[in-house]
């Protein structure tokens, strides 16, 4: 008897550990857990999501390329970033002449993501920082973009809001939310899509619309509530905000540094690290 019950505790031991390592990604054993888990996977990502570079371009660079095409110098926030996927795609579309910053926990994740995009270098930046509190004020961005992440995130409905609050008025918001068997898994970190629109209606976001995308995401699109104004040209000095007590930020030598002496080192891979 004894083997059996030994059995049946290494089998749910196996299962629980399929279920929190493997379907949520680490994402209910706290934010340690899943950075680490995307460090020891940075290197073999891309081969496992076995991306479509034509599919990429066609469902997702293009049309937003297409959404941004009113503006001349686009500014685009690309939430839990990975290794570039969004700005890979994005800065192959011939018409698109905006930039972009990436965010993201994991530094090895960003470090995959610097040499994916070397070409675009001057027009891309990469922030190390939580999705929680972005380092921003509001009304910034002319889009907002999070893909196949939220579900994995501590507080999904906390990065949603601070998406919509650094998106500018008549901006474009687009995210991903988890469907399929799997999802069911994933409990108070996936919503039904009806659900998922009303939250996002409620932000306030309107011309909500939910496409399937892939077997396990739909895709979901939305404008801020407001009209939009012009901007112009905006250089990373005049939007980034101390994540401690939000003041403006400056460069100094390496590093951006506030007026209350609150510092955050650029580290030779070009990468902004607002974490120390």
């Amino acid at each position: 008897m004894g083997w059996i019950v030994g059995a049946v505790a290494a089998l749910a031991l196996i299962a629980f550990l399929y279920w929190q390592l493997i379907l949520a990604e680490g994402a209910y054993l706290g934010r340690r857990a899943v950075i680490l888990l995307y460090d020891w996977s940075a290197r073999v990502y891309d081969r496992i999501k076995g991306y479509n570079p034509g599919y990429e371009q066609w469902f997702l660079g293009l049309p937003l390329s297409q959404a941004l095409a009113d503006h001349p110098d686009p500014l685009i926030l690309d939430v839990a970033t990975g290794t570039a996927r969004l700005a890979r795609t994005l800065f192959q579309q011939s018409g698109f002449r905006g930039r972009l910053i990436g965010l993201d926990l994991s530094r090895k994740m960003l470090q995959q993501a610097v040499q994916a995009t070397e070409a675009w270098a001057n027009r891309i930046t990469f922030i190390c920082q939580d999705a929680g509190q972005l380092p921003f004020p509001d009304a910034t961005f002319d889009a907002v973009v999070c893909l196949e992440a939220l579900e994995f995130m501590p507080d999904p409905d906390q990065v949603l809001r601070e998406m919509v609050r650094v998106l500018r008025p008549g901006g474009v918001f687009l995210i991903t939310n988890r469907i399929g068997k799997d999802a069911r898994w994933l409990p108070g970190r996936t919503y039904k899509p009806e659900a998922c629109e009303a939250k996002l209606h409620a932000l306030p976001l309107e011309m909500v619309h939910t496409k399937l995308w892939q077997e396990d995401y739909d895709l979901i699109s939305a404008v801020k509530v407001g009209a939009r104004g012009p901007v112009g040209m905006r250089r990373l000095e005049e939007i980034l905000r101390c994540p401690r007590c939000q003041q403006p930020l400056q460069r100094v030598d390496a590093a951006f540094r506030c007026e209350n002496n609150h510092a955050f080192p650029i580290t030779a891979d070009g990468i902004l690290d607002m974490t120390r």
